[in-house]
């Protein structure tokens, strides 16, 4: 048969053990008075991240690479791409806007206007000749120019005058296309005859400011349009 005992502990011991622990909540709580007005430091969330995939960074990398082809500036060239039929050698190009006045369009047809810049048209391809074409016409205008020369050639050989029938096709097509051309001839012999074409432009704005104010000042400039 077992019994349990109960060990009396000195008065002593348990007198020390109580003060002992008295002491620990008094230092507790003095600690606690101390901090109280202590402002715990915000510490940032932490985002897991999970490592991507070799797959997933390939894919990415080879959708950037492709955004960067597909998205160059805006090509601003609306002049017709294909599909435009090519004109005889020797066949004589003339246009003029409604609104041009028929002397002006006489003394360009007969080349009594200065060409202040000329485009050689008549060793490139189609594609070419529509991109060089159109920027000249653009440069030209923004450069307050107004009587210019175009060049597409008439060719020696079958071959270059094949060429070149389909440049002065293109070129009597896309000159009509552009807003600012206000008139087209083809040339006198001595600038190039039916092989060029002298091209009349829309005067702009900074040229028109300009005439204002020499009108302004009593000089009038003489001017085509």
């Amino acid at each position: 048969m077992m019994y349990m005992c109960r060990v009396a502990l000195p008065v002593a011991i348990i007198a020390d053990c109580w003060r002992g622990v008295s002491m620990a909540g008094d230092e507790d709580s003095a600690f606690s008075d101390e901090m109280a007005d202590v402002v715990p430091l915000k510490r940032a969330p932490r985002v897991a991240v999970r490592p991507r995939s070799q797959t997933s960074r390939d894919s990415s990398v080879d959708q950037r690479r492709q955004a960067a082809v597909e998205a160059p500036g805006r090509d601003r060239n609306t002049l017709t791409e294909g599909g435009i039929e090519p004109l005889d050698a020797w066949y004589v190009l003339g246009f003029k806007r409604p609104g041009v006045q028929n002397g002006v369009f006489r003394r360009l047809r007969q080349g009594r206007y200065e060409s202040e810049a000329r485009l050689d048209l008549h060793r490139l391809t189609a594609a070419q000749a529509r991109k060089e074409l159109f920027e000249f016409i653009e440069e030209s205008h923004q450069l307050g120019l107004r009587t210019v020369l175009i060049i597409h050639g008439k060719g020696q050989t079958r071959a270059e005058q094949e060429r070149s029938s389909i440049l002065k096709g293109c070129t009597d097509r896309w000159l009509r296309e552009l807003d600012i051309v206000q008139a087209f001839n083809s040339a006198q012999p001595q600038h190039g005859g039916t092989g060029a074409v002298y091209v009349l432009l829309r005067k702009s704005e900074e040229k028109k400011r300009e005439n204002r104010e020499k009108f302004a000042k009593g000089r009038v400039p003489i001017d085509p349009v």
